[in-house]
Formats: structure tokens, C-alpha cells, sequence
């Protein structure tokens, strides 16, 4: 099958294909399909408030996926991005609030470093046991979320929340750390966005780290020992590669980039740490590191589309009598044919290509 075919159709044919079932959901619920699609792409892309929304969530997306994609290509499942990301929370909230940044561009470096160094702490153990005992990725990552959940609800309920509020959440940074939105980076060259819309200038950080992880993977040899660990461990091992070393790398990596991703949804949302800030990102990264086949720069597109399924299924929710739930039903359509059921779509291709190959 060519290239395109595999980059391209695949993909398409497979949404194309959970759109159809989520069509058939709406109208077995008595709503329109069509007008619900219209409300979705007018309320999340027809207008830079819906676009501010759309690509906030984005960064959220491209960011766990990015995380996911580098451990994938060591051929490591990291499932617990979503506890990365709540314990790099964690590290924003503590750095913004008891550092008396003078600005706002200082204080979101510390805020992405000690992030990153959170998120990282909460993957090595995982990566050690499964480096040095040999407990299973998955299994592990999981037991992590849980604990990354229950350790935040004790934290945010006890130890941050301001003595004179009942709300589990932290004090609110002080105003000089709000990130720049894209209203104010694009009124610098003169394009009207609405101010409404959280989008800011962790997109442009969430889009730069997809080009360095593709020069990490692509253009180093810490990249290519990752890669040809994960194509065949055996051969790494023969080549001299570290298995140990491989693991606890790109873990290591995972997990500092998912840990990341909170500076856009504490710093760069409601400018506190509340409770599920993540907001299921970690697990959705999942799906847009298996749409965009692992590689750093393919995740954009998934993560956009995601992040277009997000605002939508709001408006969706605000405006008809489609709950929002009926959202995650399609997410998990779109999940579930672009990754488990991806073969469905691809053997048929596989076979029609084959046919037009001996006919030519």
C-alpha cells in the first residue's frame, strides 16, 4: 500500500466510518445528525471565540500526545499520562505561588521546568520497575493515575486550599502570571481574536516541542537507540543498546511531557489548581499518539481534531438535548476504529491496492 494511502486514507476512512455510527447514535436519540454536525463545527471553528476554545485544548492534546508517542517508539505504553499531567499540576501551583515572579514570561519557564521535573519523578518509578523488575508498563502506569488522583484531592483539600475557602482548589496566581492569549499575540500583527478564548502561547511551546521530538527521535542517537529498541529489543541488546538505559530515558521523556501540559491547564486556564485539571487529557493523547502513528509532527492534525470534538460536543451539549456524554461515545468511536479495530480498514485497502498492483 502506498505511503499516502497509509499516512492519509487510513485514517480518514476510519473516522469517516465512527462518524457514520455516531450519526446513527444521534438519530436513535431523536435529534438531527446533520444539524448536530453543524452546530459542531460552527460552535468550535466558526468564529475565534470557538477557535480560542478548539486550540486550547489542542495544546492539552499535543502535548500528552507527544508523551505517549515517544514512549511508544520504544515500544512502551504509557498509560499514565493523566497522573503525570495532575502531579505536574502540582509543580505549576507551587512554583506560582510561593515565587514572586516579576513577569509573566519567567515565571511560565520555571513553571514548565519544574512541571516537566514532576512529571518525570512520577514516571521513573514505573520506568524502574519495569527496567530493573520487570512489572508490566501498563499495570503500573495505571496504579499511578489512581494514586496521582487520590494524592492531589488530599493536597488540594488539606494542605493548598486557602484557610478561609471551602473549595479544594489553591489560592489564584497573582495576575502577572497570566499567559499571554492569542488575542494578545496576534493583535501584535494586526489579526483581530477574541479575547474570550483561553488559547495562549503554550500552543506555540506545544508545536515547538513536536519539532524537537521529531529531532530527538530522527536526528540523534538517543533517538535511534529508542527507535530500534522498540523495533526489535534483541537486536538493540546485540547492538549494544541499554535496555535499561533505553526505558528510563524515554519514560523519563514521557513523563516530563505530559507533566507539561498542566502549565496550559493550571497557568494558562483558571490560573489555580483545581481539582481534575487534567481533564482527561493524558488518556486522550493516547488516542492522538495512535492516530498520528507515533510520529511527532502527525499528532498535530489528530490533536486539532480532538480538540475540534471537545468545543464542539460543549456547544452540542449547550445547545440541543444531546447530552455530553454523547461526545465521549464519538471520541470513543473515533478511539476505537483509529486504533483496535484499524486493521478493519487497513486489510481491505491492503487487498484492493494488491488487485490494481497485478492489474497494472
Amino acid at each position: 500500500m502506498p505511503k499516502w494511502a497509509d499516512v492519509l486514507l487510513v485514517p480518514l476512512l476510519s473516522l469517516a466510518i465512527a462518524f457514520a455510527i455516531s450519526a446513527l447514535v444521534i438519530l436513535a436519540i431523536g435529534e438531527d445528525p446533520v444539524r448536530a454536525m453543524n452546530l459542531m463545527i460552527s460552535g468550535s471553528l466558526g468564529s475565534t471565540y470557538g477557535w480560542g476554545y478548539t486550540l486550547y485544548y489542542t495544546t492539552n492534546f499535543l502535548l500528552t500526545g507527544l508523551a505517549v508517542s515517544i514512549a511508544f517508539q520504544a515500544k512502551l505504553f504509557n498509560i499514565g499520562g493523566e497522573g503525570q499531567a495532575l502531579i505536574g499540576g502540582l509543580g505549576v501551583a507551587l512554583v506560582c505561588l510561593f515565587v514572586p515572579w516579576p513577569n509573566w514570561w519567567l515565571g511560565m519557564i520555571a513553571a514548565i521546568l519544574a512541571s516537566a521535573l514532576f512529571g518525570a519523578a512520577w514516571a521513573l518509578i514505573p520506568a524502574w520497575l519495569q527496567a530493573k523488575r520487570g512489572s508490566h508498563i501498563v499495570i503500573t502506569t495505571i496504579m499511578f493515575n489512581f494514586i496521582a488522583a487520590s494524592v492531589m484531592n488530599y493536597l488540594l483539600s488539606h494542605v493548598l486550599r486557602p484557610p478561609t475557602s471551602m473549595d479544594p482548589a489553591t489560592a489564584r496566581f497573582d495576575n502577572v502570571l497570566r499567559l499571554p492569549r492569542l488575542h494578545d499575540v496576534l493583535g501584535l500583527v494586526g489579526i483581530d481574536f477574541s479575547r474570550s478564548g483561553p488559547a495562549n502561547v503554550m500552543l506555540f511551546v506545544a508545536l515547538a516541542f513536536c519539532v524537537l521530538g521529531y529531532v530527538l527521535l530522527w536526528r540523534t542517537r538517543l533517538g535511534f537507540e529508542i527507535r530500534a529498541f522498540g523495533q526489535s529489543e534483541p537486536a538493540a541488546h546485540y547492538a549494544g543498546i541499554s535496555a535499561v538505559k533505553i526505558v528510563l530515558v524515554a519514560m523519563l521523556i514521557s513523563g516530563a511531557l505530559s507533566g507539561t501540559m498542566a502549565v496550559n491547564s493550571v497557568m494558562g486556564g483558571p490560573q489555580r489548581l483545581v481539582m481534575n485539571a487534567v481533564e482527561g487529557a493524558g488518556f486522550i493523547g493516547i488516542a492522538v499518539a495512535l492516530m498520528g502513528r507515533s510520529h511527532p509532527i502527525g499528532i498535530i492534525a489528530p490533536a486539532l481534531l480532538f480538540g475540534f470534538l471537545y468545543q464542539g460536543g460543549s456547544e452540542l451539549a449547550i445547545e440541543t438535548a444531546i447530552p455530553r456524554e454523547m461526545i465521549v461515545i464519538i471520541q470513543a468511536l473515533v478511539i476505537m476504529f483509529t486504533g483496535a479495530l484499524d486493521d478493519m480498514v487497513r486489510r481491505p485497502l491492503e487487498t484492493l491496492f494488491l488487485m490494481f498492483r497485478r492489474r497494472t
